[in-house]
């Protein structure tokens, strides 16, 4: 049996670190599905045309390949507050959607299963997963872990940008009428506000041992 992980959650709460770590672990085919949102946003932008052009946001949806998720710029701040902008036009989600089933469904060379992470895996992208997981942790939490990465990177920001711009990407995300953040009802609620990668990654592993009890077989443990 294949192994499929749905990950879902806040920007900032840990799933991209999970989702890797997961697929490193279990020998699985990674996607950020958020990179295909921040491609979209950053071709707008290198296209010259404002975010609230929904006609050319849908066409670059559409001929998305998986070459252009490899474009370092595509980790700014700036692309991912633009991404959940894009995100709010149905018709583009629903091209996205196409493109991560299809990842999903693909038995990719060599790999176990996939580990798939975003905002609507549980719910719209994979909602039959067996194995869902909600990363979440408190806003303060998060708005000191990503000022912290920024510092670490030499850009200038302050904690009081980061916390706003995190608050109000929350509300537009939860607060959208297409596919809104929220858990599964079937999810394992994790959450890392007091949580170290290691403590993380041992309760994650555990839920994914109890929905694939095979799966803890030949595990690459070596996962720093």
């Amino acid at each position: 049996m294949l192994l499929i992980i749905a990950i879902d959650g806040p920007a900032g709460a840990g799933k991209g670190t999970l989702a890797s770590s997961l697929a490193r672990i279990y020998d699985l085919a990674h996607l950020d599905t958020g990179l295909l949102y921040r491609a979209v946003a950053l071709k707008m932008i290198q296209d010259g045309k404002k975010f609230t052009d929904q006609k050319s946001a849908v066409k670059l949806a559409l001929s998305l390949e998986m070459a252009d998720l490899s474009d370092p710029s595509l980790r700014e701040e700036t692309i991912g507050n633009a991404a959940s902008q894009v995100a709010l036009f149905p018709d583009v989600r629903e091209n996205l959607l196409k493109f991560q089933r299809d990842f999903a469904t693909k038995r990719v060379l060599g790999k176990k299963g996939v580990v798939l992470d975003g905002r609507d895996i549980g719910l719209v992208v994979l909602p039959k997963a067996p194995c869902k997981i909600y990363v979440t942790a408190s806003p303060e939490v998060r708005a000191q872990r990503r000022f912290k990465e920024l510092h670490q990177k030499g850009i200038d920001s302050t904690y009081e940008s980061i916390l706003y711009e995190i608050k109000v990407r929350d509300t537009r995300d939860r607060e959208r009428k297409i596919s809104p953040l929220r858990p599964a009802e079937d999810a394992f609620i994790l959450d890392t506000s007091e949580l170290g990668i290691d403590d993380m990654l041992e309760k994650a592993c555990l839920f994914v041992n109890s929905k694939y009890p095979r799966a803890q077989q030949n595990l690459n443990l070596s996962h720093g």
